[in-house]
């Protein structure tokens, strides 16, 4: 059964709508997270709202939105005031554009979701959508609302329906330039660069996420069971800072030390169950 969905509403392309429904592709929910507790009585803590000037507890009835204007003076926006904000991709998906997927620049990708019919009505439509895209072996583009900000969204084939990744704006996304801009340009050694070469060629393959290891979060899981099993948690022996060395040795050194090993096996390693610390 499907969680619940983020959003629905249609998708249309040009005169032809379907009923749809927006899932999150992605979770967190697998990870593992703490609470802020007292250390005195082990009960967990509670966030306040406090008035900045008079250091009074506000309660929730009487929280609302501020925009500054001016140096410490702010506008009341009503939450009426915001919902009244409505603009078509607040409840439709309209099919704007198609434009090849390797045009998108990797730094507006952002969020994935899942796209499904909602209901039988729209299924076939759905379809219609879903398979002209994939003919025509690009992107479609559209907008949607989500949590109160509009987005672009990027729509392509999935499996029987489509999966939308929402978009970052320009004036989301950094400049290159203020980052690189004092790093000097270098014509580097052919020997150099075939030595490199040599490395990435013995270590490359194909793409699979299933051989993805969190090794922080089983790291944190073993020292839940650790302490659950009343273990001494030990602190980590400090791991030597790597040594500057010549490049061209470097890279040498690395081309022998590949050739010498061995095809390497999987270094995918199951998951252990996620459980609660007891408390």
């Amino acid at each position: 059964m499907a969680p619940r969905a983020n959003w629905k509403g249609y998708l249309r392309l040009s005169l032809v709508s379907c009923p749809i429904a927006l899932y999150p592709a992605s979770s967190l929910s697998e990870k593992v997270s703490f609470n802020r507790i007292n250390r005195k009585t082990g009960n967990r803590l509670k966030q306040q709202n406090v008035d900045s000037e008079t250091g009074e507890v506000v309660s929730r009835d009487e929280m609302v939105r501020g925009y500054e204007v001016a140096k410490g003076q702010y506008m009341i926006v009503e939450d009426e005031e915001v919902e009244a904000v409505q603009i078509e991709s607040t409840r439709t998906i309209d099919i704007d554009q198609f434009v090849p997927k390797d045009e998108i620049d990797e730094r507006y990708i952002d969020s994935p979701y899942y796209i499904a019919p909602d209901g039988p009505v729209g299924q076939e439509a759905l379809a219609v959508i879903r398979d002209t895209i994939a003919k025509l072996n690009m992107v479609a583009l559209g907008r949607v609302v989500l949590a109160r900000r509009e987005h672009v969204i990027a729509l392509e084939p999935k499996g029987r329906g489509l999966v939308g990744t929402t978009l970052r704006y320009p004036y989301e996304v950094r400049d290159e330039k203020p980052y690189f801009e004092d790093i000097p340009e270098m014509k580097l050694p052919k020997e150099m660069l075939d030595l490199a070469a040599h490395i990435v060629q013995t270590k490359s393959g194909h793409f699979d996420p299933s051989q993805f290891e969190d090794r922080y979060e089983n790291a944190l899981i073993d020292l839940l069971k650790k302490k659950q099993a009343g273990e001494k948690i030990e602190a980590p022996r400090e791991t030597p800072t790597p040594r500057v060395v010549n490049l061209m040795e470097a890279l040498r050194a690395s081309v022998d030390a590949e050739e010498k090993k061995a095809p390497a096996p999987s270094t995918r390693v199951r998951r252990p169950a996620k459980k609660k610390a007891s408390r």
